[in-house]
């Protein structure tokens, strides 16, 4: 089971499991989409009840403190794609654009010793679309020059909001309908 998944069902804990399940399956469906997002899904759509802003960041913030605590760990990094941004953050600007929580993502990657590999960390609750359109207004990025390498079809969906190229990794499920990077060894 994957941390998230976890995070998710510790934080809703209290609730029916099969409608904990079915959130489950939307978060599993829809990764890069934020904690906000899914959490205001399961309230509506799941339980039938209006989401008021404090209740949705009542359950984010749960959830941000479940995975603090269990992101910490060097050993969930991806060593294929963490190997490949140590030896080239001088040479191409990176930038991390994430569905998960935007302090919680500076706070792990601060942690983790990686934050000064990237220009910028940015997350939720902004969408993907904007923080990308946000880094190519204020780095002056050209989209021909620009590529955005994601896990998810909502990174898919961002990169072509912003007519930038999209390379898949680490998602055997976008394999069939998008370039996909099997090892950056062999981006060298």
């Amino acid at each position: 089971m994957s941390v998230r998944d976890r995070g998710f069902e510790l934080v809703l804990k209290d609730y029916p499991k099969e409608k904990v399940d079915n959130l489950l399956d939307f978060h599993r469906k829809n990764g890069g989409l934020s904690r906000y997002v899914k959490f205001r899904y399961f309230i509506e759509r799941e339980l039938g009840e209006f989401a008021t802003e404090e209740r949705v960041q009542q359950m984010a913030d749960q959830f941000s403190g479940i995975m603090l605590d269990q992101l910490k760990k060097p050993e969930l990094l991806i060593d294929d794609s963490l190997r490949f941004v140590k030896r080239n953050y001088q040479r191409i600007n990176m930038h991390i654009v994430s569905g998960s929580d935007g302090q919680e993502l500076n706070i792990l990657c601060e942690s983790l010793g990686i934050n000064k590999y990237f220009k910028s960390i940015l997350g939720s609750p902004t969408p993907k679309n904007e923080l990308i359109r946000h880094i190519m207004s204020e780095y002056k990025y050209d989209p021909a020059a620009t590529v955005m390498v994601g896990d998810s079809i909502n990174d898919y969906e961002a990169a072509k909001q912003n007519n930038i190229a999209f390379y898949a990794y680490n998602n055997n499920r976008l394999k069939a309908n998008h370039d996909y990077i099997e090892s950056f060894e062999t981006l060298q």
